[in-house]
């Protein structure tokens, strides 16, 4: 039988892994200068709360099935959330360029100036800096990256949900 890591040490590296992809994306915009979209900032925020709930999941630690599901079931929401803003960011990338919607205002304007209700929408109808491309490696954008990544989590979720300790 091959060896399945125990659900503490699965959520152990789901939080190390979202460790590892902040401090790639904090490295890409404070030393390759590339500035984050709204977009962006979004995808951090599902990343960061996928981390948040890995590692308290790591650190309760529950014995019960059903304490595993509900981490599990977080996870998976965060994930989601994640797939649709890494999602809705690709898409906008592969638009063609006229359309493509136009520059707007920073998300510090919006959060300053409009209902938090209203900042997240204006957010998922994307601008054109979402549009742009800055980074790629092995042809995908980081956008594409960070939905596989999103993905993955997803994946990972499920089989945490399903599995049989």
């Amino acid at each position: 039988m091959p060896f399945l890591p125990s659900s503490r040490l699965t959520n152990l590296g789901i939080f190390l892994a979202t460790v590892v992809a902040m401090l790639f994306a904090l490295w890409l915009q404070h030393y390759q200068h590339l500035e984050p979209c709204p977009l962006c900032i979004f995808q951090r925020v599902a990343m960061i709360s996928i981390g948040i709930i890995a590692l308290l999941a790591f650190l309760h630690g529950p014995a019960s099935k059903l304490g595993r599901r509900v981490y599990a079931g977080l996870t998976l929401l965060a994930a989601l959330g994640g797939i649709a803003v890494a999602g809705r960011h690709v898409w906008l990338q592969h638009l063609p360029p006229d359309d493509v919607p136009a520059c707007g205002p920073g998300l510090d304007y919006w959060m300053d100036t409009f209902p938090l209700r209203d900042v997240v929408m204006k957010v998922f109808k994307g601008s054109g800096e979402c549009a742009k491309v800055d980074w790629t490696f092995l042809g995908m954008a980081l956008p594409s990256w960070v939905l596989l990544a999103f993905l993955g989590f997803a994946a990972v979720a499920v089989w945490q949900w399903l599995r049989r300790d």
